[in-house]
């Protein structure tokens, strides 16, 4: 049925923890469903109980309103017009009485039984399933640790075989039950959409059957439903016992094939070693010590990611981090009271883990592996093939130390007929042997004799040296051109903040920005030269995304490393196959003597998906695209908003010359005018210095008013 997850059958021999994580979960949703159907039975138990006391209450009602006519009442007399029509009613509700009964019978029979019969008989069944497997895994686990016990110098041969059957019976009795268990399990998704189909199908039903007076066309809607679901239910179970045979049968065919790994110690010849693996998975014991001469052995899952080995508890959503394991160097040991150990010691020496396996071919394909994964290999496109060249072309070896080209001859392509392009660098730089492109040359796309960078610091160079010695007067510049001031304003005010763990692989100068191949091909060089040279370590780094720059920050003292404009960044992409790489191209205009730009591409590897961080840099851009838009589109209206004040102003200035001049005007028109004779029939004649007085403070005024 679609949408119901399984448990993988298939790996219960192998018992990983994501296999436990997995059954976790499914005995999670078990206990849901046992918490909700339990809260549903209370509920139809209370429906039952209530359509019984709905019975027996009409039943009783029928039964009183027949003795009604025997009742005496001090103040009525006898009327039989309400005698006989309580009879009617009684007769009426005395047949109702008996559709209730019988909706009571089927209510048990449709609605109950089915729910009941999964509460009591479906969950009962899982809950003695997971006690049996938890007694087997228990069972199972004291049986390993006693046979990882045993003693090599003091091997006894028929401790050794108890050992060994109590091995094969705990592992085949755990892994059946583990199977019946998953089936189990698997079942009870089918299982619990039936127990809550049913009963609500019987309920319905009988409420048809009990409303069947009610209308025809309603019934008949009604019926054609539950007819669905009835159909419905039967397609769940008919698909429900087709996978329970499936199961059965898979439970059978792995019964069988799976014979030859319940012994801990296979034959080799039964099961041959592989050598060629780049990932692998499985239970080891780790020895962690305790004091100067004391130690413990502690199982674990371990498991190969990328260059990491990782162990994981059960009962842990996720594994955590041994120990880098590129360049590392694996070899198996002799330990004192253990078998079939190995020691694994990081690149500086500084850390060592000592593991045991199981058997001998699990520790060879163990040693074989790591030692894979030390030599970069999974890096390639075809790991696996990559890996058997190499041991095939070690097993040939007839010299004990070959030549620097031999040994790493498994790590280049085949070049006859090929021409070679020697690249020469000023800080672990290498060539390498390129290939021309399908659609590109590669003179169209990396600049001839480019060295190849591999680390984040640059050499100072004497164009540099000046800037070196005038850093104390002014501002600081780096080798890469970025400026050495404080840019923590950007990434404050900047709207995106995204964080990514990548490490450097190297940067080199190229020619074309116009499409992705650039950055294709100096990834193929660098991992070339990188691998030609044995060149593993890597620079980790915290890439901080804004919208203003690219900031590649140490991921211990915060301290800024580089700093990419965003304007800068022309072209960004990840590998098509390896995921992890991806890398962008940066062009800065003036970075020669002559003026012309610099295009230098930059390669990383990160934890997580490429594609991420070049989304994440192209959202960036058009974010900071944006922004510079409407900052645009703002100073815009501030520069029209200005000019509309300023014509504002102008006009204004404009009417208070005008009213000013009308103003002067009609003092002039006054003063031409001949005096208004006085009271007395004298004229009132004003001196010039009055009269001046009255128009200087006049015009006083006016000014006043005009500066105002």
């Amino acid at each position: 049925m679609p949408g119901i997850d399984k448990l993988p059958i298939e790996e219960t021999l192998e018992d990983s923890p994501q296999t436990r994580s997995l059954l976790s979960v499914f005995e999670e949703d078990t206990a849901t469903i046992s918490s909700y159907y339990s809260q549903l039975f209370q509920a139809m138990q209370r429906i039952y109980d209530a359509q019984n006391e709905l019975s027996a209450a009409t039943h009783l009602t029928s039964k009183l309103l027949k003795e009604y006519e025997k009742q005496r009442f001090p103040l009525g007399g006898d009327d039989e017009v309400m005698s006989s029509t309580l009879q009617q009613f009684a007769k009426v509700i005395d047949e109702l009485s008996s559709c209730h009964a019988v909706l009571s019978t089927q209510l048990a029979d449709a609605m109950m039984f089915p729910i009941t019969q999964f509460k009591e008989r479906d969950l009962k069944e899982i809950l003695t399933l997971k006690e049996v497997f938890q007694i087997s895994s228990d069972d199972h686990d004291m049986a390993i640790n006693r046979y990882s016990r045993l003693s090599k110098k003091k091997e006894n041969e028929k401790v050794k075989s108890e050992v060994m059957e109590d091995v094969y019976t705990s592992r085949k009795k755990q892994h059946q039950t583990m199977m019946h268990y998953f089936s189990a399990l698997n079942t009870l998704q089918y299982k619990k959409k039936i127990a809550l189909l049913e009963p609500l199908l019987g309920y319905m039903q009988a409420q048809i059957s009990f409303f069947k007076l009610g209308s025809e066309n309603l019934t008949q809607q009604w019926e054609d439903f539950l007819t669905n679901i009835g159909t419905s239910v039967q397609n769940v179970r008919r698909e429900m016992d087709s996978e329970v045979d499936v199961m059965q049968q898979t439970i059978q065919d792995l019964e069988q094939a799976s014979d030859l790994l319940y012994m801990p110690d296979p034959d080799p010849n039964k099961i041959p070693i592989n050598r060629n693996l780049t990932r692998k998975a499985g239970y080891l014991n780790i020895r962690n010590k305790t004091g100067l001469v004391s130690s413990t052995w502690d199982r674990q899952y371990f498991f190969t990611q990328g260059g990491n080995l990782m162990s994981q508890s059960r009962g842990d959503v996720a594994g955590g981090l041994v120990m880098d394991i590129d360049n590392c160097s694996v070899m198996a040991v002799d330990c004192e009271d253990r078998r079939f150990c190995f020691q694994i010691s990081s690149f500086d020496g500084k850390k060592i883990a000592i593991l045991q396996a199981e058997s001998r071919k699990d520790c060879e394909e163990w040693i074989a592996t790591i030692n894979n994964i030390s030599k970069r290999i999974y890096l390639s496109e075809n790991p696996e093939e990559t890996a058997a060249r190499v041991n095939q072309s070690a097993l040939e070896a007839v010299t004990p130390s070959p030549s620097f080209q031999q040994r790493h001859e498994s790590f280049r392509p085949s070049t006859q007929g090929r021409p070679r392009a020697g690249r020469t660098s000023s800080q672990s730089s290498a060539g390498s042997e390129s290939p021309a492109l399908s659609s590109l040359s590669l003179d169209s796309l990396v600049a001839p004799d480019t060295p190849i960078q591999f680390d984040i610091i640059s050499p100072v160079s004497e164009e540099y040296a000046t800037q070196a010695k005038s850093a104390s007067q002014g501002r600081r510049t780096n080798p890469f051109g970025e400026s050495g001031e404080s840019h923590s304003g950007d990434s404050e005010e900047s709207i995106l903040h995204q964080l990514f763990i990548v490490r450097f692989l190297g940067s080199m100068e190229v020619k074309a920005t116009e499409n992705t191949d650039v950055i294709y091909e100096t990834m193929r060089q660098i991992l070339a030269a990188r691998a030609i040279h044995n060149i593993f370590r890597m620079t980790e780094s915290h890439l901080l995304v804004t919208c203003e720059c690219l900031k590649l920050i140490d991921p211990q003292t915060q301290v800024t490393r580089l700093r990419f404009p965003l304007s800068s960044v022309v072209l960004c992409a990840s590998h098509q196959e390896n995921k992890r790489l991806f890398g962008f191209v940066l062009q800065t205009a003036g970075g020669r003597v002559d003026g012309r730009p610099v295009t230098v591409c930059y390669i990383f590897e990160s934890n997580n998906d490429g594609e991420k961080i070049c989304d994440s840099v192209g959202l960036a851009k058009q974010i900071a695209l944006h922004s510079e838009m409407d900052r645009k589109a703002t100073q815009k209206q501030r520069e029209l908003d200005k000019a509309k004040e300023k014509q504002q102003e102008e006009l204004n200035k404009q009417k208070q010359i005008e009213k000013d001049l009308e103003e002067q005007s009609r003092l002039i028109a006054a003063s031409s005018r001949p005096n208004p004779p006085a009271a007395d029939g004298q004229f009132l004649v004003l001196s010039n210095s009055q009269s001046e007085d009255s128009d200087a403070g006049e015009e006083g005024r006016k000014r006043g008013e005009s500066e105002a």
